[in-house]
Order: structure tokens, then C-alpha cells, then sequence
């Protein structure tokens, strides 16, 4: 029977690793980060594709256009602008007190699970240690803003409770949906996957259409889960991965939320995999770059159809992979690309990371008498509110372990900016010592949807955060990079990932891989 509690117990791994992010030391840069460009205009110059940004999405492109140099010895030059200092974008860590000597916190999207197998991959190619979330025992309780409505650590006693409170078929019929869509999702990663020019395309061909549509509690509510399980578990589960509540996020998403079993991250950070993914690309890095203007104009060379104005200087492209956030990179582009991209609103999430010598909150804060034991792992649920009582003054509270002996460190994400004097009210005056706030972008707003970003705004110009609004995770920026990659090597240079694009009649099937489950498009061919 306990296979049914999946569903709720993953949430304990998801609020244990999904973290948001700040700064980021960097290792090994290229030394084309500290130079000037030196621009190569010539016909004959090699021809050159500029990417916009060093994150997930950005450094995967390099990464796959990468593959092409090797395999196919394709001649281009690749070039990755960041306004960082870093390599990693949402993927970041920090270090209590500033101490390197203290284990890192990772700030940014830190998890990913064996369904992600771009980054599963990645881990086993580059030699990185993966750290298995699930491995850490908390007993974990969803608060309401008045009252804790549920309580487990994985036990045989909590798969009674959450039958005795769900019923059997709540917690089935969610667990059935997610593994729905996960069936249809890893798709992506096969021979067969679809290319796709446009997000809409992409998620009729998967199915998809009826979950970007309507909002993850009217979807549940449609296949018969109960109202108290969609807002109090699955909603838990939202807030903790993407600040939006049961009745706001859309349903694909939502399934993502609770899609965290087998969560891992790499020990030291993350951020280590992207900066795999750029050093083993060949790539050209421009660090502390800011890139403030893309311009076209009619060229009888189509190696010089696109210039990238950075503070460094100006270049001609080829092409532009934009793998940022548009609107918030600020950059000036002609306006016939920029009325294709709609305005993207993102959750402003605060961010409080803290070190304590409580080893678990006050029980007065909560309601609870003194010397009442409150659990390490504290998830939100909105119902409270929603009856017109009091709502949780934070998304997520949760404990990552010690940091020394007798001090643990803690991470809160919330609406509002945490202020001293709640904190001292949570763990006691005099308790709290090292504090770290930020207040994030963290993540797109994720509302019902049938309309997506293009892809590709114009010739050789390609856009990888198109795919945010549809998932927005480390994972399918890597999936979504890819594609666009293979979008752009097909039509600018009559190659691909894995070599020129041939008809379907063209295929042979002993050319395709067979079913075996390690198979991963892109990486194999």
C-alpha cells in the first residue's frame, strides 16, 4: 500500500533541495573573458553563432553545437555572453559566513531526478558526485497560517494517516497523472523526439494541450481527486517549487511539482555542470559582458547577418541563440523581433538564508506549548486563507543540516522580505547568527495558457527561454537548447547534433538506437 504515499512523500526531498539563487564563485574561465573582441568581418572568417547568457540554457547550447565540432568537424566559432561574473545563471551557491571552509547551500534550482537525463548524464560524462537527497530523514509538516494539517516521515503509520485523511484513490489518481505526463515527457529524449519551431506544436504532440490549459486543482478536481488533497498537498508542493498556489499554476506544471522522487544534486554545487557543459564546448566565454544590442541588417554575407554590441565591443554572427530572460536582459533588438516575444511576468520571491543554534523552530510561534516538537521541514498550504483566516507568513521553511556543531543552517522563501524580529520570534532572541537575503526573479508566473513565445524570431535568431512558460526547469532548458541548436545547425549550416537532417524515408532502421533506457538524443546518436 505504500506506494500510493509517493505522491505526498516526495515533497520532503523537494523542499529539502529546490533552492533559489544569489552569487556564484567561478573556476577556470576562458582567458577570452578578460580580453577585448577582436572583430573578424572578412567573407571568408570563419563564420561565428553569438549566445546570450551562461546558464543552463545557454551553456547546453554551446555544449550541443559542441558536439556537432567534434563529431562532424563542423567550422564555427562559437561565442557566450554573460553579465555575470559566473558561470551557472539560477544555479548558485553560497557559503555560510562566507566561509569556504562551511558546505556550500545551493541558491539556485538545485534538483534534478533520474527523468532528467540530460543532467543525469552529464553527472556520469563529467565525473561529478551526485548527492541523494532522499537519502536525508525529516519529518515533514504542512502549516496553514494557523494550524500544522499534516505531518509524516515516510513510515508505515503516515501511509495510514494519509489514507485515514486522502483516502486511497486521491494520492493514486494524482501519482497516475504525474506518471502520465512523465511517460509522455521522456519522449524528448528519444529517437523520435519532435522537433519543434513553435511551443504550441510541441505540446499537442505530446499531449499536452489539456494541461497547460487549466490550472493544476481544476485538473485534479477533473479526474477526481478531492479538494482537500489538491490544496493541501499537491499545493505544498507548488509553493515550495514555484511560489504559485493550486489554483493559479497551470496543470503541466503542476505535475512537475510533484514529480520529485529520486531527487539529487551534485555535491559542490550544480553550477559545476554548466561550467562542464561551456568547458567542454570549445566555446569562446566573455564573463562580466553585457550584451546591450542585437542589430540585422541585408548582407550579401550571411556569415555577418547578425552584430552583437557588448561592452566590449561589436561582432558579426551568423547566428543568436538568446538563452535569457528577454525582457529582463534589457536588450535593444530590432522591433519587429521584440513584438514577438509578450511580456513575462516572474514570481519576485524573498529569499532568507540563516544560520541558528535552534535545532528546530519555537512551538510558541506555532501555537504549541512549550517543549512541543516542531518538525525541520515546514511546507505551506493557502486553504486557511482561503476560508478567510490568517495565511502563512512563508512558502517553505526547512533545515539543511548542520553547519557545525550545534548551529544548522536554514533557508525560507517567502512573499515578503523576513525581517529580525520574526526571525527572532521563529528561533529564539540570540539564536540566529549568519543571515542572507535576496529578493529573486525566481521563476516565470505559470497561469492557463495556450500561447507561447516563438522559438525562432527571424533567421539564424533563436530563443531558448521560449520554453519557461511551458516548464520552466534546469532540465528542459537543456532540452530546449538542444533543440534550438539543431534548429539552427540545420538551417545555417546544413548539419546537426548528430549530422545533416535526412527524411524519414531516408532513415534506416538499423541506423536508429535500440530500447535501451540509457539511450539519451543528443548525447548518443
Amino acid at each position: 500500500m505504500r506506494k500510493f504515499s509517493l505522491a505526498l512523500l516526495c515533497l520532503a526531498p523537494t523542499a529539502l533541495a529546490f533552492q533559489l539563487p544569489f552569487s556564484i564563485p567561478f573556476f577556470n574561465p576562458k582567458p577570452t573573458a578578460q580580453i577585448p573582441i577582436v572583430p573578424d568581418d572578412s567573407p571568408t572568417a570563419t563564420p561565428r553563432v553569438a549566445i546570450i547568457g551562461a546558464g543552463a540554457g545557454g551553456t547546453s547550447a554551446a555544449f550541443w553545437i559542441g558536439k556537432a565540432k567534434e563529431r562532424f568537424g563542423l567550422d564555427v566559432e562559437v561565442d557566450v555572453y554573460d553579465q555575470n561574473d559566473y558561470i551557472g545563471g539560477r544555479s548558485t551557491v553560497v557559503y555560510p559566513y562566507n566561509d569556504k571552509n562551511l558546505r556550500e547551500l545551493e541558491l539556485g534550482a538545485s534538483i534534478f531526478v533520474e527523468a532528467n537525463k540530460n543532467l543525469w548524464r552529464a553527472t556520469d560524462e563529467f565525473n561529478l558526485a551526485r548527492r541523494d537527497f532522499n537519502d536525508e530523514d525529516y519529518e515533514t509538516t504542512i502549516w496553514d497560517g494557523e494550524n500544522f494539517i499534516f505531518t509524516f516521515n515516510g513510515g508505515w503509520w503516515d501511509t495510514l494517516k494519509i489514507l485515514w485523511r486522502y483516502g486511497l484513490s486521491s494520492p493514486r489518481k494524482t501519482e497516475s497523472s504525474v506518471k502520465d505526463m512523465l511517460n509522455s515527457y521522456l519522449s524528448l529524449y528519444s529517437s523520435d523526439s519532435p522537433k519543434w519551431d513553435n511551443i504550441s506544436s510541441l505540446s499537442t504532440k505530446l499531449g499536452f494541450d489539456h494541461l497547460v490549459s487549466r490550472t493544476i486543482s481544476e485538473h485534479l478536481l477533473a479526474q477526481g481527486v478531492s479538494s482537500n488533497y489538491i490544496y493541501e498537498v499537491v499545493e505544498a508542493a507548488t509553493l515550495v517549487n514555484y511560489g504559485q498556489d493550486a489554483d493559479s499554476i497551470h496543470a503541466l506544471e503542476g505535475a512537475c511539482s510533484m514529480a520529485a522522487s529520486g531527487a539529487a544534486g551534485v555535491a559542490g554545487g550544480n553550477f559545476q555542470l554548466f561550467e562542464q557543459f561551456l568547458n567542454r564546448s570549445g566555446a569562446n566565454i566573455y564573463l562580466s559582458t553585457p550584451v546591450v544590442g542585437i542589430n540585422s541588417k541585408a548582407s550579401a554575407v550571411p556569415s555577418q547577418r547578425w552584430t552583437v554590441e557588448s561592452s566590449r565591443g561589436s561582432q558579426k554572427y551568423k547566428g543568436v541563440i538568446l538563452a535569457a530572460p528577454f525582457h529582463q536582459t534589457k536588450i535593444s533588438v530590432p522591433k519587429h523581433i521584440e513584438a514577438q516575444i509578450p511580456a513575462q511576468p516572474y514570481v519576485n520571491l524573498h529569499v532568507t538564508l540563516l544560520a541558528t543554534t535552534s535545532p528546530s523552530p519555537n512551538p510558541a510561534y506555532f501555537g504549541l506549548e512549550p517543549g512541543s516538537k516542531v518538525p525541520q521541514v515546514i511546507l505551506t498550504s493557502r486553504a486557511n486563507a482561503r476560508r478567510g483566516g490568517k495565511a502563512p507568513d512563508f512558502n517553505s521553511l526547512t533545515y539543511h543540516g548542520p553547519i557545525r556543531d550545534g548551529e544548522w543552517s536554514v533557508k525560507i522563501f517567502s512573499e515578503e522580505e523576513i525581517t529580525d524580529e520574526w526571525l527572532s520570534e521563529v528561533f529564539g532572541a540570540g539564536k540566529v547568527g549568519w543571515v542572507h537575503r535576496k529578493q529573486w526573479k525566481a521563476y516565470p508566473k505559470l497561469p492557463p495558457t495556450t500561447t507561447f513565445p516563438p522559438v525562432k524570431l527571424d533567421q539564424g535568431f533563436y530563443y531558448v527561454n521560449s520554453f519557461e512558460p511551458f516548464i520552466s526547469t534546469m532540465e528542459t532548458e537543456t532540452i530546449s537548447s538542444r533543440n534550438v541548436a539543431e534548429l539552427l545547425l540545420n538551417e545555417e549550416f546544413k548539419s546537426g547534433i548528430c549530422g545533416p537532417e535526412t527524411s524519414q524515408d531516408d532513415a534506416s532502421d538499423a541506423a536508429k538506437p535500440s530500447h535501451d533506457e540509457n539511450w539519451v538524443l543528443g548525447w548518443d546518436c
